[in-house]
């Protein structure tokens, strides 16, 4: 990659940072592209220049939370062992969820309100890979890899428990006594929701070597 090339990403991927934040803290009404471009450091013409629009570099930070959330669960396919991809799946969501907790509400607030940035991006584009991940459970289940159950709630379930913890981010410090959580709370958490999600899936937690 180029200098030029490098700098290009470098600046793309500041702008979606600062704006995570700022739509996170403000929705998408209350953000504007001034305040995230002093958010980032940049002038606002560098905002529409790579962007164009407010609702376009909105919908590109949420598009970058799908991603990141599903990106592992992408590549599974029917000859990979559940166990394995289901529980690395929901670790790496929990793991955003502590790492990217802006974004994740962001996109839990976009969705209460009513998906009205992301209507058609969750029936044209989301909606064909969840389709597609349900016929690889139900593969899965066909194959005897995992007990028979309803696919659509094993995905719902996974996002629900892990987004939990960046959306309700302050009740779950409040509750816990302390500042923040740390990699000794992702492994105990991850722990317990993985098992317990693939018990209900007739599934064992794989053997750490």
């Amino acid at each position: 990659m180029s200098k030029r090339q490098n700098h290009r990403e470098e600046v793309f991927v500041k702008i979606l940072d600062a704006a995570a934040i700022e739509f996170g803290l403000k929705g998408y009404n209350g953000a504007s592209l001034q305040h995230i471009a002093e958010r980032a450091g940049l002038p606002k013409p560098n905002i529409i220049y790579y962007f164009q629009s407010k609702e376009n570099l909105y919908k590109q930070v949420l598009d970058q939370t799908l991603t990141g959330w599903n990106d592992l669960f992408d590549k599974a396919t029917i000859d990979d062992d559940p166990a394995c991809v289901l529980d690395s799946f929901i670790r790496v969501k929990l793991k955003h969820s502590f790492e990217n907790g802006e974004a994740s509400r962001l996109f839990a607030m976009e969705v209460v309100g009513g998906a009205l940035h992301i209507g058609n991006y969750l029936k044209e584009e989301l909606r064909p890979w969840f389709r597609s991940r349900t016929a690889l459970l139900q593969s899965w289940m066909d194959a005897g890899k995992m007990r028979q159950c309803d696919p659509s709630s094993v995905i719902y379930m996974i996002w629900a428990t892990t987004q939990h913890y960046a959306d309700f981010e302050a009740q779950v410090l409040a509750l816990s006594g302390i500042e923040s959580l740390g990699d000794e709370d992702l492994q105990r958490i991850g722990d317990t929701v993985s098992g317990i999600i693939l018990a209900g899936c007739g599934l064992s937690l794989p053997t750490k070597e």
